[in-house]
């Protein structure tokens, strides 16, 4: 089974770099599973704009980022969104690409590692209601991770706490693709 784990914000200076790099880390030391970094700022998914809804799309897009997203997400059976909070909701660029998209979403597992002032936890509300349009299942346990205590002068640290989460969820994750694979 392969998973892709998305680094939702595609900003300058970005938390969420340090997130994904510590989440990779973990995730490639687990059997169960392969996991496949999906950076929303290396692909440059431009604004949905096409006349052509994408869930009617076929996996077809004018556009060649698109493309390559659409190939990335449909490659995976699940994921581990890790997404931002900004003014208590998801990020712009985040639900921009997930939009452009279509049936490559389809019924597969995700999972959310979240940080923010209030630990992201607003933006994970909103992405469990969001990745019901395309019947995804969403893993009960989640990773929350605050912008002021989970650093340190370096950057992000998160608490020694962290990393038993992260492995609680991604090992739920895993038994939920591979129950869906049946």
């Amino acid at each position: 089974m392969k998973i892709g784990i998305v680094i939702g914000s595609v900003r300058d200076g970005r938390f969420g770099e340090g997130v994904g790099q510590w989440v990779t880390e973990a995730a490639q030391k687990r059997e169960a599973a392969t996991y496949e970094v999906l950076d929303l700022k290396e692909f440059n998914v431009p604004l949905l704009t096409s006349a052509t809804v994408p869930g009617a799309a076929n996996k077809q897009y004018d556009d060649e980022n698109v493309t390559a997203w659409s190939q990335a997400v449909d490659s995976c059976d699940g994921f581990v969104f890790i997404t931002p909070e900004y003014n208590h909701g998801v990020p712009g660029a985040m639900k921009n690409a997930y939009d452009s998209l279509g049936m490559e979403w389809w019924g597969k597992p995700v999972a959310f590692v979240s940080y923010g002032a209030a630990e992201g936890v607003r933006a994970v509300e909103s992405w469990r209601q969001i990745v019901g349009n395309f019947q995804q299942y969403d893993v009960r346990n989640q990773v929350t991770l605050s912008i002021f205590n989970d650093v340190d002068d370096n950057g992000f640290a998160p608490q020694e706490r962290r990393a038993g989460e992260l492995d609680t969820m991604l090992g739920d994750l895993e038994k939920l693709v591979a129950q869906l694979a049946k």
